[in-house]
C-alpha cells in the first residue's frame, strides 16, 4: 500500500491533490488542520493535511508537467514522488547564489521582527491575562450573589473591550460598578402635586408584606410631607389584613374605606376628592388566578391613568424562578414600579438586579424590617451595586 500526505488551503483542495496523484481509487485515511506556530501564527492561516492511500497493485501516474496546486508554506516538507517523467534542470551557480542571498536576507529580517515583537507580545499577553483574571473574579462574585448568568455575561461583554492593557483591578472594578449602577437606574418614588388626588395601588402575591409597606409609606407622607392621606383596601378576603390596616389608620389619624367593586371605588373617589394621596391595598391573591387578577385590574383602570401609580411588591427572599412567574403574570395586567421587602432576611440582592433587568420596571422602595415607619427607604443603586460586588 502506498500512503502519502497532501496539504492545501482547504480540505477539498487537498483531496483533489490526492486524487490527481494517486488516482480516483485513492482512499482518504485522515484529515487534520495544521496551525502555524510561533510568530508566524500572526500572519499565516492554518492549512489542511490529508493522508491518502492506494493499493500497490493499482497503477498510478504523477505527471510533473501538470500545473501544481500545492502551496508553499514555511517549515512544511512535501512528499515528492520518487519517480519522475523527466529530470529537472539543475540551477545555475549564479541563480543559486542570488537565491541564497535572498534567503539569508529574509531570515535576517524575520529574526529582527521577532526580536522586536517578542517582548511586547509577552508583556501584552501578561497584561491581558491579568485583566482576564480580574474580570473572572468579578464575574464569579456576581454569580455568587445570585445574579443571573445571562445578565452577568451581558455586563462583562459590554465593558470587556473598554480596558487598557495595563488597567488596574480598581479601574476594572470601577467600570463594572458604574455599569451596574446605570442598569439599576434611578429609583422612581411616589409623587404628589397637591392639586389632584393621586391613587397609589399596591399589588402582589400573598405574604410579601404589602399592608405593612403601605403603613410605612403612608406614615412618611402624613408626617414628613404633611400630605392629606387616605387608605382604601379591597382585600376583603382577609379580615386580619383589614383590621391591621385599620389599626395603622387609627394611629395615623387618617380615614380607611373598604371597597368591594368598581362602583364603590367611584364612591370613594367622590369622598376623597380633596385628598392629596390615597393608598390602595389590593388582595394578595395568587398571581396564577386570572379571574382574581382581572378584579384587581378593573379597580386600577377605574382611575384615570394620569391619576394613578402602581407598585408591585415582591419579597427579596422569593426564589428567582417564582419571581419571574409573578412579574410576568402582573405584566399582563398593568405596568408597575418595583418594591422589594424583607431585605433584612437575605444576604443576596441578586434578585433585585435580575428582576430589574427582566422587567425593565423602575425600582422604587425597599423594606428591611417590621418597624413602622422606619424600616423603609428608597432603593439606593450605589448600595445595591456594592453588595453585588462584595462577598457575604
Amino acid at each position: 500500500m502506498i500512503i502519502k500526505k497532501f496539504q492545501a488551503n482547504t480540505e477539498t483542495e487537498a483531496i483533489m491533490l490526492a486524487k490527481e496523484e494517486l488516482g480516483k481509487d485513492a482512499i482518504v485515511m485522515n484529515i487534520k488542520t495544521i496551525s502555524p506556530k510561533g510568530f508566524y501564527r500572526l500572519f499565516r492561516k492554518p492549512i489542511v493535511e490529508v493522508t491518502a492511500a492506494i493499493d500497490d497493485n493499482i497503477n498510478y501516474r504523477y505527471d510533473k508537467t501538470m500545473p501544481s496546486k500545492k502551496q508553499t508554506y514555511p517549515d512544511i516538507i512535501y512528499d515528492e514522488p520518487k519517480a519522475s517523467a523527466e529530470p529537472e534542470p539543475e540551477p545555475s551557480k549564479e541563480s543559486s547564489a542570488i537565491e541564497e542571498k535572498l534567503n539569508n536576507l529574509q531570515s535576517l529580517l524575520e529574526k529582527q521582527i521577532v526580536e522586536k515583537a517578542d517582548k511586547p507580545d509577552k508583556e501584552e499577553k501578561k497584561a491581558s491575562n491579568k485583566n482576564l483574571a480580574c474580570i473572572q473574579l468579578i464575574y464569579n462574585q456576581l454569580i455568587l450573589n445570585e445574579v443571573d448568568e445571562k445578565y452577568a455575561n451581558q455586563i462583562i461583554s459590554e465593558i470587556e473591550g473598554t480596558f487598557k492593557k495595563d488597567s488596574s483591578m480598581d479601574n476594572i472594578l470601577s467600570s463594572i460598578y458604574q455599569k451596574i449602577v446605570l442598569k439599576l437606574g434611578q429609583p422612581r418614588t411616589i409623587s404628589i402635586n397637591h392639586n389632584t388626588p393621586k391613587y397609589v395601588f399596591f399589588i402582589g402575591p400573598t405574604g410579601v408584606g404589602k399592608t405593612t409597606t403601605i403603613a410605612k409609606i403612608a406614615s412618611k407622607f402624613k408626617v414628613e410631607e404633611k400630605a392629606k392621606v387616605a387608605l382604601l383596601t379591597s382585600d376583603t378576603y382577609r379580615i386580619a389584613a383589614v383590621e391591621q390596616l385599620r389599626t395603622y389608620a387609627n394611629i395615623l389619624g387618617i380615614p380607611l374605606k373598604v371597597v368591594y367593586n368598581v362602583n364603590e371605588m367611584e364612591q370613594a373617589r367622590n369622598e376623597f376628592a380633596d385628598y392629596d394621596v390615597i393608598f390602595v391595598d389590593t388582595a394578595g391573591r395568587s398571581h396564577k388566578n386570572k379571574n382574581q387578577r382581572d378584579d384587581i385590574e378593573g379597580l386600577i383602570k377605574s382611575i384615570p391613568e394620569n391619576e394613578r401609580e402602581i407598585y408591585l411588591v415582591l419579597s427579596a427572599t422569593t426564589k428567582y424562578r417564582d419571581l419571574i412567574s409573578i412579574t410576568e403574570a402582573y405584566s399582563e395586567m398593568t405596568g408597575y414600579n418595583l418594591i422589594f421587602t424583607k431585605l433584612d432576611e437575605t444576604n443576596s440582592v441578586g434578585n433585585l438586579f435580575n428582576i430589574r433587568m427582566l422587567t425593565n420596571a423602575p425600582l422604587s422602595y425597599a423594606t428591611f424590617g417590621q418597624d413602622v415607619p422606619d424600616d423603609i427607604d428608597r432603593i439606593d443603586p450605589q448600595s445595591i451595586a456594592k453588595q453585588l460586588l462584595r462577598g457575604h
